[in-house]
């Protein structure tokens, strides 16, 4: 039986959300050459799905339309704040990336940053990606996961606690 952590989630992140950016600095490199492979055009409707506190924003045009979504309340209103000092369209919503409330084949760029390796179902969200994104869209994954073959340390283990 799995069990769903999105409470866990919602707490951990809420404590958080103060000092998320400052993680920034050591993968800000990766997470615009992440954004910069999608390519976005001027029209494109682009989500992101796990948006934390909206660090992909400055990658993005000014002319796409952004819909950023996060289970964390505190994360949402920092993406709030964010877009106000960055002018850009975005509509940022308190929402489980699992289950997803929007229509099939409405987005033609999604990124998933960050989002997978700590959602409860990451499969669920992978496939809520698909459903919603447009034929011949493009997904974004830039995610802290384990080579194939390699053993997580038990300080990563005790780290992904909090």
């Amino acid at each position: 039986m799995k069990i769903n952590t999105n409470t866990w989630n919602k707490i951990r992140y809420t404590l958080y959300t103060p000092v998320y950016d400052l993680i920034d600095g050591y993968i800000k490199n990766s997470r615009k050459k992440s954004v910069d492979s999608l390519d976005i055009k001027a029209g494109d409707k682009v989500l992101i799905i796990g948006a934390g506190t909206g660090l992909d924003l400055e990658f993005l045009p000014k002319d796409c339309e952004i819909i950023a979504t996060d289970i964390t309340p505190s994360m949402v209103e920092r993406i709030k704040k964010r877009n106000k000092r960055l002018n850009r369209q975005v509509q940022a919503i308190i929402m489980d990336g699992q289950v997803l409330d929007f229509a099939d084949n409405s987005f033609d760029k999604i990124i998933l940053h960050l989002v997978l390796a700590v959602i409860p179902d990451p499969i669920a969200c992978i496939t809520e990606s698909e459903r919603v994104l447009k034929h011949g869209g493009q997904i974004a994954v830039f995610d802290k996961f384990v080579r194939k073959g390699k053993k997580v340390s038990a300080f990563r283990r005790f780290v992904n606690v909090f």
